[in-house]
């Protein structure tokens, strides 16, 4: 990792700028695979998977037999493992509902606001160099906390023409309505157009490669929601010379080994200990299985030496990492300030591991700067705030002339009559 020290505010941005491509470079190939799935459905979402997955399918909607199968493969120490997850992961999201909020905000003027579940949903699970059964978990779980009638799940197929065994065992323990097998562009488009093995949704989850991410974005144009723009993973640690340094390598590595693309950053105010950290990462990543992919990221990840919490402070909010770390001698200085981050983990003994798998936290978080105004996945994305309001005949009374001054200076006679009819029956 190149080590930077003390380097000036106006180079933070070109040092912190992610390894990813621009959205001009892929927005043409969404453009194309959208419009193909759009208008041939399930003919252009086969010839796709062919064409990236390598693979003749002659259905993608996955079976009950090949669930029942997946559920005998998966060992009995897994299953128990993914079921402790999945408890903490239920008991945090269940932790978060909240009671309807009713005010009466004059006399006879009642307002309230309810949560309503979106009906349907569509969950992309990556499956490509890692099948990521943890995210069906961090998905389906709040999904079905919230009540989402349709749970539908598309993820690439191996070469088999087969899911993880992991990923069909998890989700049909988590409850998912419908599995399909299909993945990036594809995929997304399939949740957002519908076909004629995938069913339309109105909100799309889950995090992905750049292709992914790009794909989601687009979707928006056509009138479906996502959770937000979430693709290659990131982490940034902020340690001083008190932390181990093994640890702080073994974090930064476990992010490496996503993809080549992804980006981890060692903030410190020790190039000592910046050296050690090094060091350490090297002798660590040549016991990786995922070694190649790893090394590329580290090669596009830095590690920058400044003065003082304070100066690195503000540089992380700058950067607004997905996945924040802190292990300093005053870690409350960062819990207690930090502005930007996606989910914040604080000590030598909290890895971002737990958080990845089974703390109960969420892992389905924005990257690429995203965390300045987006959120992670909670149970409140699964979910919509309606507001409902009932006014007596007293209540319009008291309101009414307000409503109609408001109206009336807005040049909108038809909004002033809807109550000035009310009123003269009143007062009749």
């Amino acid at each position: 990792m190149q080590i930077i020290q003390n380097p000036l505010k106006k180079d933070w941005s070109t040092i912190l700028e992610r390894p990813t491509k621009t959205v001009d470079d892929i927005e043409a190939i969404v453009n194309t695979v959208f419009n193909d799935i759009k208008n041939n459905g399930d003919k252009a979402l086969n010839e796709y998977t062919h064409r990236f997955d390598k693979v003749e399918l002659e259905s993608v909607i996955v079976s009950e037999i090949e669930i029942n199968d997946a559920s005998n493969t998966v060992s009995k120490e897994l299953k128990e493992a993914i079921q402790l997850a999945k408890s903490n992961i239920e008991k945090f999201h269940s932790a978060q509902k909240t009671e309807k909020v009713l005010f009466e905000t004059m006399d006879g003027v009642a307002c309230w606001q309810e949560k309503r579940p979106i009906q349907k949903v569509g969950l992309y699970i990556p499956g490509g160099t890692a099948p990521l059964f943890s995210t069906v978990l961090m998905l389906a779980v709040p999904a079905n906390i919230a009540g989402c009638k349709e749970i539908v799940l598309c993820s690439p197929p191996n070469k088999e023409g087969r899911i993880a065994n992991e990923i069909l065992y998890t989700a049909q323990l988590c409850g998912v309505t419908k599995i399909i097998k299909a993945g990036g562009i594809q995929a997304v488009a399939g949740l957002t157009f519908g076909t004629e093995s995938i069913p339309q949704v109105y909100k799309i989850f889950g995090p992905g490669n750049q292709y992914v991410t790009v794909a989601k974005q687009l979707a928006t144009k056509y009138g479906v929601a996502i959770d937000m723009p979430a693709g290659p993973s990131e982490l940034l640690v902020m340690a001083d010379k008190s932390a181990n340094a093994a640890y702080v390598a073994s974090d930064l590595l476990s992010q490496a080994e996503h993809g080549a693309d992804s980006q981890v950053i060692l903030v410190t105010t020790s190039k000592d200990f910046a050296q050690v950290v090094n060091t350490e990462v090297y002798k660590q990543l040549n016991d990786l299985p995922r070694k190649g992919m790893a090394t590329d990221a580290i090669n596009n990840s830095k590690s920058i030496v400044v003065d003082n919490f304070e100066t690195a402070l503000e540089l992380i909010d700058a950067y607004g990492p997905e996945h924040f770390i802190v292990s300093t001698t005053n870690d409350d200085f960062f819990v207690d300030n930090i502005g930007n981050a996606g989910s914040v983990f604080i000590g030598d003994y909290t890895p971002e591991s737990a958080g990845d798998y089974a703390s109960g936290t969420n892992h389905t978080l924005p990257t690429n700067g995203f965390s300045k105004a987006y959120s992670g996945v909670n149970l409140d994305s699964f979910l919509k705030s309606m507001t409902f309001q009932k006014i007596s005949k007293k209540g319009i009374m008291v309101i009414g002339p307000t409503i109609q001054l408001m109206a009336e200076a807005e040049g909108l006679q038809a909004h002033k009559n809807a109550v000035t009819l009310r009123l003269k029956d009143l007062e009749s």
